[in-house]
Formats: C-alpha cells, sequence, structure tokens
C-alpha cells in the first residue's frame, strides 16, 4: 500500500518498481481503467508492445530496406554528379 502525496506525487513501493524494472528518471505511461482502476508502464514497455503494431498492413514489405534502397540510390545519383 501506499499514500498519494502533496502535488500528486505517488511513491512506488520497491517491490513493484523491481518487478517493472522501472529506475529513477524512467518515463511512465499511466492508464485508467473503466473500473477507476489505472495501470503503470514503462514507456520502453509501451515501445516494446507497439513494435510490428502494424506490420500486417504491408505484409513481406520491410520499410527498413524500401529506407535503405533510397538512401543508396540519393549516394549513387550524389556520386553521379
Amino acid at each position: 500500500m501506499t499514500t498519494l502525496g502533496d502535488r500528486g506525487r505517488l511513491v512506488l513501493p520497491s517491490k513493484p518498481r523491481q518487478r517493472l524494472d522501472l529506475h529513477p528518471g524512467d518515463r511512465l505511461v499511466i492508464t485508467v481503467d473503466d473500473e477507476g482502476g489505472f495501470r503503470v508502464l514503462s514507456a520502453r514497455e509501451v515501445a516494446r508492445r507497439a513494435r510490428g503494431l502494424y506490420r500486417d498492413l504491408a505484409p513481406g514489405r520491410s520499410l527498413a530496406n524500401e529506407l535503405i534502397a533510397e538512401r543508396r540510390e540519393e549516394a549513387r545519383r550524389e556520386d553521379a554528379r
């Protein structure tokens, strides 16, 4: 159990901090559910979960490979000048 402090500050007990691998200065994302509860995720975890979120929109397409190909083409044009 914890207590809400002045200016709305919340201190997370050490066990949840350790379990979530949280450290001073980490950014947190807090969401509130319909029942009035809330969930705390590290921004690192949110980014991890978002990876590949839209991959089904372009199956077999690699944006990284497309970007590399564009950069190579730009470099080739620069060298040709």
